[in-house]
């Protein structure tokens, strides 16, 4: 089980709660297993540099909310996150919904696993929210295309609503849970007033008569589109499905769509779809690039867990080569290596394949999946090998214990001291790694904008404000400074740390 620390930071009086003890996560939804890091605060002591163990995706158990409020609902209670339960209380809704509606989809990972933390935290919701809360954390999931917990929070939430269940019900279809979804809606066809889903759902469940009595209905009073029509009818006689007719080109299929056209046998490739529709390539119905290139995209993202991807990498011999043929080559040739131990084989294979993985822009998942290797590895490779291997072993899960091991020049011996949360401003040369050095050797403080936020109590829409100001900072280093110095001072260390060394080892954003 991956480690959480769970406490938050008492420094700026009244915007902060009591720490809260580490407590041992229980068992929850599969991606709450396996899914990529989350992050976490921290507590800052003494004036040494704070050691960092890791946060990572915990185990937790969804269970009922004693507030009947369903936007509160998270699947990362306080005990968990270590953020307050009033975490967004203070704050208006409509600022919550602004920063959340400027997030962006591929933020730096750092960023990427505090917006998860955020997105799935269980606490009460900022003010004025009336619904809007829930949804715009659904949307901002969705956008990542993590379905499951996004669903997950919606079931939590009570999707026996015409408010959540439509919501509910097309992230069930993506997911493949269709049957569930047709059966909640069959027992109570005024949850979702759409006559399509209720004659999808009717054909199902084996009612053919109520199917074909609503289809004929819809039918007689016009309200289905011609390619609604058209794909009803050959959902309900299979043998019409045979026929051979150019359908139009679809922009923007709703989930429903998506599932008739592939149970008429015509499946839309999802590549051109947003985010969200890349999960239905990994139910098994799809060929093996397909799920390849969903798999590759989702875990740019953080939706699936690096080691699901390996799994495919390494699942057969690719039969073709070019594009991403050759990016799984290189993976399996470089894990084989790397199972035996082979120092040669490691040091000629590695090159490669961390330029393939980076051109697909999944360093982060590759650190994470042989990071422990490379280290154990580092002492056997030549100097390049050795350098290489030495910085993607400080973007994996245990930096510091990376640290640790040799870093005999001087860039490898700045980012060293990055990791161990103390940079060595002598030896920090470019302008970024100065900026670095001065945020993580002063005393933690947040900008003066965040500060503001926080006297006022709105410690979530702080935490917010300032990862979206990393992220979008784009070469700026006094905006990527005030964000990494507001981070360290609500608590938020270990998210500063890998940010940094992500900044500088990625060479993305600030």
């Amino acid at each position: 089980m991956r480690r959480i620390d769970a406490a938050l930071v008492i420094a700026l009086g009244a915007a902060f709660c009591t720490p809260v003890a580490a407590q041992t996560p229980l068992s929850a939804i599969d991606w709450l297993d396996e899914a990529p890091t989350v992050a976490a605060p921290r507590v800052i002591t003494g004036p040494e540099a704070p050691s960092a163990t890791g946060v990572a995706m915990p185990e937790v158990t969804v269970m009922a909310l004693d507030d009947a409020n369903h936007e509160a609902v998270g699947l990362l209670p306080p005990s968990v996150t270590g953020l307050p339960a009033t975490l967004w209380a203070t704050s208006d809704a409509g600022a919550i919904l602004s920063l959340w509606a400027r997030a962006a989809d591929d933020p730096l990972p750092a960023v990427q696993a505090l917006y998860y933390t955020l997105l799935l935290a269980e606490a009460a919701p900022p003010g004025g929210a009336e619904g809007a809360f829930l949804k715009a954390r659904v949307e901002a999931l969705l956008r990542l295309g993590a379905v499951e917990p996004a669903q997950a929070l919606l079931a939590r939430a009570g999707p026996n609503t015409r408010a959540l269940f439509t919501q509910w019900f097309d992230l069930s279809l993506l997911r493949g849970d269709e049957a569930e979804a047709c059966t909640r809606l069959m027992a109570s066809r005024a949850l979702h007033p759409d006559q399509a889903a209720q004659i999808y759902c009717a054909t199902l469940t084996g009612d053919w008569p109520t199917a074909a009595l609503l289809y004929d209905t819809g039918v007689a009073l016009g309200i289905f589109t011609s390619t609604e029509s058209y794909l009803l009818e050959r959902f309900l006689d299979p043998e019409l499905a045979e026929e051979s007719v150019q359908l139009p080109p679809v922009q923007n299929p709703s989930p429903l769509f998506f599932q008739l056209y592939e149970a008429i046998g015509t499946p839309l490739p999802t590549r051109g779809l947003p985010l969200s529709y890349a999960v239905a390539d990994l139910r098994g119905n799809a060929g093996w690039k397909a799920e390849l290139e969903a798999a590759e995209r989702l875990v740019r993202t953080g939706a699936l867990s690096e080691n699901r991807l390996l799994g495919l990498y390494t699942d057969r011999d690719p039969t073709a080569s070019g594009g991403i043929w050759d990016r799984v080559e290189a993976v399996q040739e470089f894990d084989r290596a790397l199972t035996r131990q082979d120092a040669e084989a490691i040091a000629s294979t590695l090159p490669t394949v961390w330029r393939m993985m980076s051109d697909a822009h999944l360093e982060i998942a590759f650190a994470r999946l042989f990071a422990e290797g490379l280290t154990r590895a580092a002492p056997r490779l030549d100097p390049v090998a050795q350098a290489l291997a030495f910085r993607i072993s400080l973007l994996g899960e245990d930096y510091e214990a990376a640290a640790k091991s040799p870093a005999p020049r001087r860039a490898a011996r700045f980012l060293a001291s990055v990791a161990m949360g103390a940079p060595d401003p002598v030896l920090a040369t470019s302008p970024k790694e100065q900026m670095i050095a001065r945020v993580f050797t002063a005393p933690p403080s947040p900008s003066f904008d965040h500060a503001r936020l926080l006297s006022d109590g709105k410690l979530g829409e702080a935490i917010l404000a300032a990862a979206i100001q990393l992220n979008d900072a784009n070469g700026d280093l006094i905006q990527t400074a005030e964000a990494l110095a507001t981070l360290r001072a609500v608590g938020l260390e270990d998210t500063a740390r890998r940010a940094a060394l992500q900044l500088l080892i990625l060479d993305r954003r600030g």
